[in-house]
Order: C-alpha cells, then structure tokens, then sequence
C-alpha cells in the first residue's frame, strides 16, 4: 500500500497551477520539492535537492526551489546564482514570510500558493518574460 500524499490532488493541482501562473510572469523556472525529513542540515537538504533536480542548468540560473520536510517542519526558499547576483540581500524574506503565515495557521498548500505567486512578482523585476521562453523545468511537484 503506498503512503497518502502530504496535499490532496486538488492541492497540488492548486500548487502546480500556481506555479504556472506565477511563471507567465518571469522567466524564472519555480519548483516544489516536497519529503517528509532529512537527515543533516536542511539547507544542505535543499542544495543537494536543487542539485538533483538539476535546477541550476537553466540558462539564466533563475530556478527557485521551494523545499517543503512534511514532518520535520523545515522549509527553505533557494534560489540559484543568476538570481542571487542581482537582488537585496532580504529579496527572499517577503516570500517567505507569506509561506509561514499561512503554514503557522495549517494552511500548508495556500501557504505553497501565496509563496509562489509572490516568487512570480518578485522575480519579475529581474527575470522578465519573454515571447520566446520556453518552460525549463517541470512544473511538477517532486517528492522524495
């Protein structure tokens, strides 16, 4: 017997249609990577997950993972270095603040939802959209 989801279809089908959303703005490539725990630090956790997913190939080095451990309750916004070049230094504070609002209240896939949206805006800014993007990554939810 396989082990229930974290998200309902109907969540993930929020959350991955938030990420579509959210890239139409951007040319920056978002993903989710949900896992129950890990062992380590959760950064390195979110670093060899952003590895594995082989988000740092994109050609503007604009992927962000959003990195979710179910039943550790860690949870890391990482972006990759064509992103972290050029914005603040706080840039990833207002995403992250929305997704821990809605998680502190339970809200585990609305938090998801807002995050990226905010993710989408943000990077617009930086990353623009353009007529010829193509979708780099899998708007797919990974898990582990």
């Amino acid at each position: 017997m396989s082990k229930p989801s974290f998200f309902t279809k109907e969540q993930e089908t929020l959350i991955v249609n938030a990420i579509k959303e959210a890239e139409k703005n951007t040319s920056g490539e978002i993903r989710v990577h949900l896992e129950p725990t890990f062992e380590g630090d959760v950064m390195d956790r979110a670093i060899a997950v952003f590895n594995d997913l082989k988000m740092h190939e994109t050609e503007a080095r604009n992927g962000v993972l959003f990195y979710v451990a179910t039943e550790a309750k860690q949870f890391v916004i990482l972006g990759d270095d064509g992103i972290n070049d050029v914005v603040p230094t706080n840039f990833w504070e207002t995403t992250k603040d929305k997704v821990i609002n809605q998680f502190k209240q339970g809200q585990f896939a609305q938090g998801l939802v807002d995050g990226i949206q905010e993710a989408g805006q943000q990077l617009k800014t930086y990353f623009k959209y353009q007529s010829n993007d193509t979708n780099e990554l899998s708007d797919e939810i990974s898990k582990g």
